[in-house]
């Protein structure tokens, strides 16, 4: 790829995908070759409560320790970063940047809060897992491929990762921490108020909408619930949309992004 073809992919990668992109690059590379502590930018307690570190929840989302056995599991989480966020902001959250940011700082927020509880110090895997469970739920039936060409929908994507992980690295505690937090703000932004009839209970605060005003050609009222799905007859017609192309398809037009595609 030519410098010029470079800088035109860089730039053309959406504006909040772009800044977590580079953070994640340029944290760890500075760790790697020696000019930024690795121990400073993980996220101990004890630091940020009584050092009053405030820097380490963003930096322990960011900074991952790149050495010959974590390389690879590190490129593979930049591939996801890039290819998931890119898709969330890029298509559900196109024209609504100040909805997407809020998406990031939701689950920024509860896995910080996890982590300190648990002893959590490197918040990469699960921040991506979240990201990546969220689009999977919006694209749920999209057909995406794994390795060695198992391909399966896209709602069985973070499960296989998490076993994925389990086998080749003996984990997985990261990783369910990342679903879960991505299923408990699936459940309060879409499953809950349009499936469920229920109150709007998460969206962007004011003040992000007037840091990231809404751009044209986006999605119109993204976040505003329907006061109830259910029909006279007494059916919630979720059988109607499944036949007409899936559970998001007919909230946020656009089509799904397939794993390993440009």
């Amino acid at each position: 790829m030519a410098p010029n073809e470079l800088a035109e992919w860089y730039w053309n990668v959406p504006r909040l995908s772009r800044y977590w992109f580079t953070g994640s690059v340029v944290l760890p590379l500075l760790g790697r070759i020696g000019l930024l502590s690795p121990y400073s930018m993980i996220l101990v307690w004890e630091k940020l409560a009584y050092s009053f570190h405030i820097w380490r929840p963003i930096t322990a989302l960011l900074y991952y320790p790149i050495s010959p056995q974590t390389g690879f599991h590190y490129l593979i989480n930049l591939y996801f970063l890039y290819s998931y966020s890119t898709a969330l902001e890029s298509g559900q959250f196109a024209g609504n940047p100040a909805e997407y940011a809020f998406l990031l700082l939701f689950c920024w927020i509860c896995l910080v809060a996890l982590g300190c509880a648990v002893g959590l110090y490197l918040l990469m895997d699960p921040m991506v897992l979240a990201v990546l469970y969220i689009w999977c739920q919006l694209n749920r039936d999209t057909i995406v491929q794994f390795w060695f060409g198992m391909q399966f929908k896209a709602m069985y994507l973070p499960w296989v990762l998490l076993a994925f992980n389990m086998i080749i690295q003996g984990g997985g505690f990261t990783e369910l921490l990342g679903i879960l937090v991505g299923h408990l703000y699936f459940f309060l932004a879409f499953k809950y108020p349009q499936d469920l009839g229920g109150r709007q209970l998460i969206g962007a605060p004011e003040f992000l909408y007037r840091l990231l005003p809404r751009q044209r050609g986006g999605v119109s009222g993204f976040g505003v619930p329907p006061s109830n799905r259910r029909r006279e007859d007494g059916t919630d017609g979720a059988g109607d949309d499944e036949r007409r192309g899936g559970w998001f398809q007919n909230r946020f037009p656009g089509a799904g992004h397939r794993l390993g595609q440009d």
